[in-house]
């Protein structure tokens, strides 16, 4: 890309999986467009996590339509690299027009005329059609209630990479989702003593009854949820590691885990934790059975004939952590020399100068769709429906913005007549 100015009917912003999808599409239906990368393509999986990270989905459902991951068994869970490497060869595929190395810093509605007016670190661009596809992992989240001490080490779950990468002692990880619940595990198995500051969470089966939860949310529609008020910040506690497995906390405690409830504050080298460990390990549970339930009943419904799974109603005993919740922990006194913040992300649109966000920064869209036409989002969680967050599922989000694009295209070829 030069410095020269460039016209284009279409910009997608990100050359992530969702900035790839849109790409195949565009070019499906012959779109001119260009996709800018401030990084290279699928960056964030090469190098946004830590070491040992697998997609937490099976290769099978954790794909696009139009390839399948080379010598990978379908049932597998692949390793991030090969999920970085997945992107780059499916966007050769159909040549993607994509410029690494090029970042977005402005982009503002044109005055008095269509479309959109792009500054970037190459130049300038002019565009009918805008394309956030940055995702939702743009700036890591440290709660203000993180104590100012220097002798703490503290770091976001994104920058975390292995545990070789810690100063020797306990570690304490705030946040029990995806990453909190692998990272606590892999500390544990490297010998560390590990507390977990659990929260509300979603715990389903990893499998149940032969077929993963992928299978499972599918065949009862639960891909298509819409999105419930108060759900859409709740955490999934799902692990892709050694094989694939369902996270049991009770087992983590078993383990060696030490099991907190919600980080409250910090206070002259303590810490306080709400005493709702209980809570949220028993809701947790609940939303396992329910779906153990539903599978059931959708068994027996259709007559398949799949392996009952009795034992999987079956819970370890509650560990010392739950019946006598620690709620203040001296952290020199339990040896604590490093905490991980596990604590997700915000969504950062600071270069879009046009009046799509809301007064937290927050898009505006329906399905994408936002409320200035021509600028469209793309890859976020809950986009369309619970589905958005999978590889799958930005792919058909995708190929419903390109649609819309091309419909607006023919409005345009109208009015030129």
């Amino acid at each position: 890309m030069t410095s020269d100015k460039i016209e284009i009917d279409t910009l997608v912003i990100g050359a992530g999986q969702a900035g790839v999808a849109m790409s195949e599409h565009l070019t499906k239906l012959d779109i001119p467009h260009i996709v800018l990368e401030k990084g290279a393509v699928a960056q964030a999986w090469r190098n946004g996590r830590w070491d040992s990270l697998r997609a937490n989905g099976p290769a099978w459902h954790d794909r696009f339509p139009g390839m399948e991951f080379i010598d990978i068994s379908p049932d597998a869970f692949v390793p991030k690299e090969q999920v970085a490497d997945y992107f780059a060869t499916y966007a050769e595929k159909f040549n993607a027009p994509i410029r690494t190395g090029v970042e977005v810093t402005r982009v503002q509605r044109n005055s008095g005329r269509p479309g959109f007016h792009i500054e970037t670190s190459a130049g300038i661009i002019e565009a009918n059609h805008v394309i956030a596809a940055t995702g939702p992992f743009q700036r890591p989240v440290i709660p203000a209630i993180a104590p100012q001490d220097t002798h703490l080490t503290q770091l976001h779950s994104a920058h975390y990479r292995n545990p070789q990468q810690l100063p020797a002692g306990a570690v304490l990880i705030v946040g029990a989702g995806s990453s909190g619940v692998q990272i606590a595990d892999e500390l544990q198995r490297s010998g560390r003593q590990v507390y977990l500051s659990v929260g509300a969470h979603d715990r389903p089966p990893r499998r149940y009854r032969s077929r993963d939860f992928c299978w499972w949310l599918g065949v009862l529609g639960l891909w298509d949820a819409a999105n419930q008020p108060g759900k859409e910040h709740v955490t999934i506690a799902v692990s892709g590691a050694h094989g694939g497995h369902t996270v049991d906390f009770r087992e983590l405690a078993q383990q060696g885990v030490k099991l907190v409830g919600v980080t409250d504050y910090f206070h002259n080298g303590s810490v306080t934790f709400a005493d709702n460990l209980k809570e949220n390990i028993a809701r947790g549970d609940e939303n396992y059975l329910q779906l153990l339930d539903a599978a059931d009943a959708y068994v027996a419904r259709n007559g398949l004939v799949l392996p009952e799974e009795p034992g999987a109603r079956h819970f370890l005993p509650d560990p010392e952590c739950l019946t006598q919740p620690i709620l203040n922990l001296d952290l020199a006194a339990a040896g604590i020399t490093s905490i991980i913040w596990a604590t997700g992300y915000a969504v950062d649109y600071s270069w879009l100068d046009v009046d799509v966000l809301d007064n937290q920064g927050k898009p505006q869209h329906q399905r994408g769709v936002s409320n200035e036409p021509g600028v469209y989002f793309l890859g976020l969680p809950w986009l369309s429906r619970r589905g958005s967050s999978f590889i799958w599922g930005v792919w058909h989000d995708a190929k419903y913005i390109a649609d819309h694009i091309a419909t607006r295209r023919s409005y345009f070829r109208y009015q030129d007549v």
